[in-house]
């Protein structure tokens, strides 16, 4: 059975859409069937793997409030044993909609219990807030990454997420945990990033990727493309970053990179 894993961080432009793009792509290269779930209504993770937003009829969206099940909405992607479940902008409003609903929290974890042994890794890039949408991913899923951004505002907002997380291993989801924290946006030239790192790895002790990823132009520019940075351009520093980071999430799942 596959090991899910949401991708969250309820404050924007932290690397979370890139990490889960990048991640994802990278573990599938390395021989693992993986799929990405995009569940962010701003579908950068389905624009960033070549689709074009306004042409998908069925989504995560689709899925969970009930109208299509997850192999129905899973599209496969040109890149080496990666699938997607795509978003659309319906999921910005589909917050009102499950808060109705039975079993309210539960619609994801519901909708890929069907699809969950045909992977070895499903990962959810979740929305940039603690909503429902968010809860749902977060009661569905084994563990969870949390990249931080290397500046000065890196911890504002994480007790809230952690609280959350909390209360939801109370709630809904008690094996949930850290699989890792991820520090992007990363210059070791400056006193700040180091600080940060400090910060981070004092708060979270033994849960910090020695992996780090840098800033880097072919990585913001890889989305514009369509393709994950591994395969727009396997030599730059953010695809040599995300391939080492997926040998080290590989590792400490007792898988072997291939």
């Amino acid at each position: 059975m596959g090991k899910t894993i949401a991708i969250v961080n309820q404050k924007g432009g932290v690397g979370k859409t890139t990490t889960a793009v990048n991640l994802a792509a990278a573990v599938g290269k390395k021989g693992y069937k993986t799929l990405l779930i995009d569940i962010d209504p701003q579908g950068n993770t389905t624009s960033g793997l070549g689709f074009n937003k306004k042409k998908i009829s069925k989504s995560s969206y689709t899925m969970i409030i009930g109208e299509a099940t997850a192999s129905e909405v899973i599209l496969k992607t040109a890149f080496e044993n990666l699938d997607l479940m795509p978003s659309d902008m319906n999921l910005a409003g589909a917050e009102i909609e499950i808060a109705e609903m039975e079993n309210r929290a539960g619609r994801i974890k519901l909708g890929l219990a069907e699809i969950k042994e045909k992977y070895d890794f499903i990962f959810l890039d979740c929305p940039p807030s603690l909503g429902l949408i968010t809860v749902n991913a977060l009661a569905a899923v084994d563990s969870v990454i949390i990249p931080i951004q290397c500046e000065y505002y890196a911890l504002e907002g994480l007790s809230q997420l952690m609280n959350t997380i909390r209360q939801v291993k109370k709630i809904y989801n008690p094996l949930i945990d850290i699989e890792g924290i991820l520090l992007t946006m990363f210059d070791g030239r400056l006193n700040l990033t180091q600080q940060v790192m400090g910060e981070v790895k004092k708060y979270f002790p033994m849960k910090v990727y020695s992996t780090v990823i840098p800033r880097n132009v072919r990585l913001s520019e890889a989305p514009s493309f369509g393709q994950p940075v591994c395969y727009y351009d396997k030599a730059s520093k953010g695809a040599k970053a995300y391939d080492e980071y997926a040998n080290e999430f590989l590792l400490k799942n007792n898988k072997q990179p291939k």
